[in-house]
C-alpha cells in the first residue's frame, strides 16, 4: 500500500508509472488491430527501425532532447513502414520476409550509426545506447506530457475511424467494395502504430517495444470474440502491466523498469493463454476431456441398449461385446448407473426410462446424420463428374 501511495508522492516514480501506463494504454489499443491484421511483427520492425532515426536526429541537431530524438525515431519508423508496404505491393516477397528484411536492414544501419557516434569526440552522445533497452528512470514531467499528447491524438483518431479500421482489419475486400480508401486507412493505422512505438522507446526501448504491442492484445484475444471488448481488455492489460512493472522496479535498486513491464505483460498473456474461459488451454483441455468421456459413455450406452433388447445385459455379456474384462464391464455399468441410464436387478442390469430415451435419441441422431450428409456428398460427386 505504501508503494502504491508513493506514486502520488514520489516525483520520479509517478512519472515512470504514468509513462509506462500510457505506453500500455496506447500500445494495447493499436496492438489489437496489428494482431487482428496478422502484423504482429510490425511493431518489432518499427521499433528496430527507429534506432537509426534516433541517431540521425542526434547527428543533425547535436542535442539529446527526448522530443527531438523521438520525432526522428518516428520519421524513420514511418519511412520503414512505407517501404515495407511498397515492397509488399510491388514484389512477390511474403509479408514475413519483407518484415524481416526491413527489420534487419534498419537495425543494422542504426547499430552502425550508434557505433560511429560513440567513437566520435562529441561528449554529448553519452546515453544514446540506452534507447536500445529503455531508460524509464530518466522520464520527467515534460516527457509524460509529450507521451500523453501523442497518445491522445492516436487514440482520438482510432475513436473517430473505429468502424473503418474494424472493417479493413476483418474484410478489406468488402471495405474496398464500399469505396473506402483501404490503402490509405492501412497506412494511417500503421502510422498510428509508429506513434505507439515513439511513446514506448524511452520506457522499454527498441528491443522490447514489440512486446508491449503484442502481449496485451494477445492476452485480451483469449477472453473475448468481440473487437470492442478486446480493445478495452488489451488497454487495461497494458495499463496494468505498466503500473505493476513500475511499482516492482521501485521495490529494489537496479531493477530495470522496461524489462519488468514487459515481463508483467508476458505473465498476463501466459495466464490468459492458460486460464481464459473461452480459449484458455486448461479449460480447452477440460472440455476435450469431458467430450471424450461423454462420447465413450454414449457408445457404452448404445452397446448396453443392444444387449438389453437382444440378449441379457450383464457384466459378462458387455465384456464380450466390448472385448474387455468382466471387472471393467462392471465398472462401466456403474458409470452408466451414475448417469441414471441403467439400474441393477439382482445379477443382471436393465436400462432405465432415461437410458431408453437417451439411447433412442442417439440412434435417431445416427440415422439422421447420414441422410443429411448424403445429398451433399452426392451433389459433390455429380459436380466432379
Amino acid at each position: 500500500m505504501e508503494l502504491f501511495l508513493a506514486i502520488f508522492t514520489d516525483y520520479t516514480l509517478r512519472n515512470v508509472a504514468l509513462g509506462a501506463a500510457l505506453l500500455g494504454l496506447v500500445g494495447g489499443v493499436l496492438g489489437s488491430f496489428a494482431t487482428l491484421r496478422r502484423q504482429s511483427l510490425l511493431g518489432d520492425v518499427l521499433a528496430h527501425a527507429s534506432l537509426p532515426g534516433i541517431c540521425l536526429a542526434f547527428l543533425l541537431t547535436g542535442v539529446k532532447a527526448p522530443l527531438v530524438l523521438l520525432l526522428g525515431a518516428g520519421a524513420v519508423g514511418w519511412l520503414a513502414s512505407l517501404l515495407m508496404l511498397a515492397i509488399l505491393r510491388t514484389t512477390r516477397l511474403p509479408e514475413d520476409s519483407a518484415l524481416g528484411v526491413i527489420l534487419s536492414s534498419f537495425f543494422g544501419f542504426g547499430i552502425g550509426l550508434l557505433t560511429f557516434i560513440q567513437h566520435s569526440r562529441n561528449s554529448n552522445q553519452a546515453g544514446l545506447d540506452k534507447f536500445i533497452f529503455g531508460q524509464a528512470a530518466t522520464i520527467v514531467g515534460e516527457d509524460v506530457a509529450t507521451m500523453a499528447l501523442l497518445g491522445g491524438v492516436a487514440l482520438l483518431l482510432v475513436g473517430l475511424l473505429y468502424k473503418e479500421f474494424k472493417l479493413i482489419s476483418f474484410d478489406p475486400a468488402y471495405a474496398a467494395s464500399l469505396g473506402l480508401p483501404v490503402r490509405g486507412l492501412g497506412t494511417l493505422l500503421t502510422s498510428l502504430t509508429v506513434v505507439a512505438v515513439m511513446i514506448g522507446l524511452q520506457t522499454v526501448g527498441v528491443v522490447l517495444m514489440a512486446a508491449m504491442l503484442i502481449a496485451p492484445a494477445a492476452a485480451a484475444r483469449q477472453w473475448t470474440n468481440r473487437l470492442s471488448s478486446m480493445i478495452w481488455l488489451s488497454a487495461g492489460f497494458g495499463v496494468l502491466s505498466g503500473l505493476l512493472g513500475a511499482l516492482i522496479s521501485a521495490t529494489r535498486e537496479n531493477l530495470p523498469t522496461g524489462p519488468l513491464v514487459v515481463l508483467t505483460a508476458s505473465l498476463i498473456s501466459l495466464f490468459s493463454l492458460l486460464l481464459a474461459p473461452e480459449r484458455g488451454l486448461v479449460w480447452d483441455w477440460q472440455r476435450t476431456r469431458a467430450n471424450r468421456r461423454r462420447i465413450r459413455l454414449e457408445r457404452l450406452l448404445l452397446d448396453a441398449h443392444v444387449l438389453h433388447n437382444h440378449a441379457e445385459l450383464t457384466p459378462l455379456s458387455l465384456a464380450q461385446r466390448r472385448r474387455s474384462t468382466p471387472a471393467r464391464a462392471k465398472a462401466e455399468l456403474e458409470e452408466l448407473a451414475a448417469q441414471g441410464w441403467v439400474v441393477q436387478r439382482n445379477d443382471h442390469w436393465e436400462l432405465s426410462e432415461r437410458g431408453h430415451a437417451e439411447a433412442h435419441r442417439l440412434e435417431q441422431a445416427m440415422r439422421v446424420l447420414p441422410k443429411t450428409l448424403g445429398p451433399l456428398v452426392g451433389g459433390g460427386m455429380g459436380g466432379a463428374s
